[in-house]
């Protein structure tokens, strides 16, 4: 795993469509770890969140749990 290149583009549209990826990654993830489980890495990302200082980077967290929870629950 070491030798494997994980570079990100510099182009805004190729990272966000990388970032929309990853999202469907770890929902997929979660559905596949089941219900019990899965709600426990929710519960505990929520938990991280409200112990963020950084206001932004907490709002941006939130939204984007609130987008997996959403493609978790079809």
């Amino acid at each position: 795993m070491s030798d494997t290149d994980f570079s990100t583009s510099q182009e805004t549209k190729t990272l966000a469509e990388e970032m929309a990826c990853m999202k469907a990654l770890v929902t997929f993830m979660l559905k596949g770890m089941g219900q019990a489980d899965a709600g426990k890495v929710i519960i505990n990302m929520e938990k991280y969140i409200a112990q963020l200082t950084d206001e932004r980077q907490a709002e941006v967290f939130s939204d984007t749990i609130s987008q997996i929870k959403q493609a978790y629950r079809q």
